[in-house]
């Protein structure tokens, strides 16, 4: 991550209902993103990051200036902070043209200034040609662009996008998240932006912000938060596929070896908890790798016999349910499935590298 443009902590109550607790929430270069459940409080610190609410204490800095700050009276509006805010029903004025709405807050420039950004924008985000055409005559995804041109023709220090695609389909979802990125690359703007989907987090984020109940509990590289989250909760809200509790039964070398269920795993731990503690042992279903019942010479640590209890597909995956003395969940594809001839009673071996299996000890 680059140097900290924005850190910010803060509470904003509200009467009769939850309390967002912001503690030391950064933000340098490229996309960090926002990820929690509904009603974990990432709209809510977002429109305090734009000035579109005012907490009731705390400090909020961006880039040597100071944004919010009670204790010096100081609460700049949002006007006064350029930063370009995308909601996630877009807001497009709907009697404006989608240049209207892109040229909208540039009144301060010449006419022929404005036309020019707009202009730009129009052919940047692959808009050329729809310039006079209003909000209802365009797709979702068009609709998206403009409302992130009208953000950014500003050319604002700081991009807040609040479920950007949250009003498209499926299709046009997965479509638009790598062009987004490649559009957010471009215009080189910090950028934080909130789901509640993983696989946009992980295709989108260079820093994945974790909130529950309304308190950022992690912040880090998406593939550290998703593969090594910090407690229980994290683990859920990341949707780790298989948690089971454990005990640890040996430490040595920063391995423990843990029993969970019939089986034993061992472990990559850095700070080895005491034997015959309680864990929580968190594995990934991309990481489990599965093949034929009889055991061959592999450099995964774990090795475990295993029976297929069911499989389900999820997109061009499948997810293989097993039982090896307690449940696991993988993830493989298709063609994987079929050379293997998977379906329900087959014995099969998986494969777990030490450091795919992650402890989480009870306490925390």
């Amino acid at each position: 991550m680059n140097r900290e443009l924005l850190t910010a902590t803060f509470r904003r109550r509200f009467p009769g209902g939850p309390e967002i607790a912001v503690d030391n929430l950064r933000l340098g270069g490229g996309i960090t993103v926002l990820f929690g459940a509904s009603g974990s409080g990432k709209t809510t610190i977002l429109r305090c990051l734009a000035g579109l609410e005012r907490p009731d204490e705390g400090v909020i800095h961006f880039d040597g200036q100071c944004w919010f700050e009670p204790a010096r009276r100081i609460f700049r509006p949002a006007r006064e902070r350029n930063a370009g805010f995308v909601p996630q029903d877009y807001a497009l004025f709907p009697h404006l043209t989608a240049a209207g709405n892109i040229g909208y807050g540039l009144d301060r420039l010449s006419a022929a200034e404005r036309g020019r950004r707009v202009a730009e924008n129009l052919r940047w985000l692959g808009l050329e040609g729809l310039g006079g055409r209003r909000p209802r005559e365009l797709s979702g995804g068009q609709q998206q662009r403009v409302a992130l041109a009208r953000a950014v023709v500003r050319r604002p220090q700081l991009l807040l996008l609040d479920e950007p695609f949250a009003a498209l389909d499926t299709p046009a979802r997965l479509r638009l998240r790598g062009e987004l990125r490649t559009l957010l690359r471009q215009t080189g703007i910090p950028t934080m932006l909130v789901t509640h989907d993983r696989y946009e987090a992980l295709a989108l984020g260079d820093e994945v912000v974790v909130l529950h109940g309304g308190r950022n509990v992690q912040q880090g590289a998406p593939s550290e938060v998703f593969s090594r989250p910090v407690n229980l909760a994290v683990a859920e809200i990341t949707a780790m596929e298989t948690i089971r509790p454990g005990r640890i039964l040996e430490t040595g070398e920063d391995l423990a070896t843990v029993a969970v269920g019939d089986a034993r795993l061992i472990g990559v731990a850095e700070v080895p908890p005491a034997v015959g503690s309680g864990v929580y042992v968190c594995i990934r279903a991309e990481d489990v790798i599965l093949t034929g019942a009889d055991p061959v010479p592999s450099s995964p640590r774990n090795s475990l016999a295993a029976t297929v209890r069911s499989l389900a597909r999820e997109g061009p995956l499948v997810r293989v349910e097993l039982d090896c003395g307690f449940p696991l969940a993988a993830l493989l594809t298709r063609p994987a499935c079929q050379e293997l001839a998977l379906q329900e009673g087959v014995k099969v071996t998986a494969l777990i590298k030490a450091p795919q299996v992650h402890l989480i000890p009870f306490a925390r």
